[in-house]
Protein backbone atom coordinates (compact mmCIF):
# COMPACT_ATOMS: atom_id res chain seq x y z
CA UNK A 1 0.00 0.00 0.00
CA UNK A 2 1.30 3.42 -0.95
CA UNK A 3 0.49 5.08 2.37
CA UNK A 4 2.79 2.68 4.21
CA UNK A 5 5.67 3.48 1.86
CA UNK A 6 5.02 7.21 2.20
CA UNK A 7 4.81 7.04 6.01
CA UNK A 8 8.10 5.10 6.15
CA UNK A 9 9.72 7.67 3.84
CA UNK A 10 8.51 10.54 6.03
CA UNK A 11 9.88 8.87 9.17
CA UNK A 12 13.28 8.15 7.58
CA UNK A 13 13.73 11.59 6.06
CA UNK A 14 12.00 13.71 8.70
CA UNK A 15 10.16 15.50 5.90
CA UNK A 16 6.83 17.11 6.83
CA UNK A 17 3.77 15.64 5.10
CA UNK A 18 2.82 18.92 3.42
CA UNK A 19 6.31 19.39 1.96
CA UNK A 20 6.24 15.83 0.64
CA UNK A 21 2.89 16.45 -1.01
CA UNK A 22 4.08 19.68 -2.60
CA UNK A 23 7.28 18.15 -3.94
CA UNK A 24 5.88 14.81 -5.07
CA UNK A 25 2.43 15.75 -6.38
CA UNK A 26 2.07 19.55 -6.18
CA UNK A 27 -0.67 18.90 -3.60
CA UNK A 28 0.17 19.78 0.02
CA UNK A 29 -2.83 17.75 1.26
CA UNK A 30 -1.82 14.56 -0.57
CA UNK A 31 -0.55 12.66 2.49
CA UNK A 32 -3.47 13.78 4.65
CA UNK A 33 -5.87 12.62 1.94
CA UNK A 34 -4.09 9.24 1.75
CA UNK A 35 -4.44 8.92 5.51
CA UNK A 36 -8.17 9.55 5.11
CA UNK A 37 -8.62 6.84 2.48
CA UNK A 38 -7.72 8.51 -0.81
CA UNK A 39 -6.81 5.93 -3.45
CA UNK A 40 -4.53 7.48 -6.06
CA UNK A 41 -4.49 6.23 -9.62
CA UNK A 42 -1.63 4.09 -10.88
CA UNK A 43 0.05 7.01 -12.63
CA UNK A 44 0.09 9.03 -9.40
CA UNK A 45 1.46 6.07 -7.45
CA UNK A 46 4.29 5.76 -9.95
CA UNK A 47 5.01 9.49 -9.71
CA UNK A 48 5.18 9.32 -5.90
CA UNK A 49 7.38 6.21 -5.90
CA UNK A 50 9.68 7.82 -8.46
CA UNK A 51 9.95 10.93 -6.28
CA UNK A 52 10.84 8.87 -3.20
CA UNK A 53 13.46 6.87 -5.10
CA UNK A 54 15.14 9.88 -6.68
CA UNK A 55 15.06 11.80 -3.40
CA UNK A 56 16.82 8.93 -1.61
CA UNK A 57 19.42 8.74 -4.37
CA UNK A 58 20.09 12.47 -4.22
CA UNK A 59 20.42 12.38 -0.43
CA UNK A 60 22.82 9.45 -0.70
CA UNK A 61 24.94 11.41 -3.20
CA UNK A 62 25.21 14.42 -0.86
CA UNK A 63 26.09 12.66 2.38
CA UNK A 64 29.39 13.96 3.71
CA UNK A 65 32.26 11.55 3.69
CA UNK A 66 33.88 10.57 6.97
CA UNK A 67 37.40 11.96 6.84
Amino acid sequence: MLIRKVEAFLRKTGMPATKFGRLATHDPRFVFDLRNGRLPRTRMEHRVEHFMNTYRESMHDFQPSAS
